[in-house]
């Protein structure tokens, strides 16, 4: 089964991880995402605390290079135990 991706690679691709505040999420979502690809900590990562506190979310913009390094993140980020969801 041959899938179709509906960009064109390579390609700036954001991929937004969330979880409950934990002090070390950044940087467990950042070495997830660093084993598949490469990105500047300054300029490509985003935190951002919920409103009411309870929730941290963690974007980082990376350059994809094809669908298969794109769905490795998204996997690898699945499978981590403090992720509770990934965009």
């Amino acid at each position: 089964m041959n899938k179709e991706s509906l960009l064109e690679y390579p390609t700036e691709f954001p991929i937004k991880a969330l979880g409950r505040k934990h002090p070390d999420f950044r940087e467990h979502v950042l070495k997830v995402i660093a084993i598949h690809a490469q990105f500047d900590n300054e300029n490509d990562v985003r935190e951002q605390i919920s409103s009411n506190g309870n929730f941290i979310s963690v974007t980082v913009t990376f350059m994809a290079e094809n669908q298969e390094q794109v769905d490795s993140i998204y996997q690898s980020l699945h499978e981590h135990e403090l992720v509770l969801m990934v965009f």
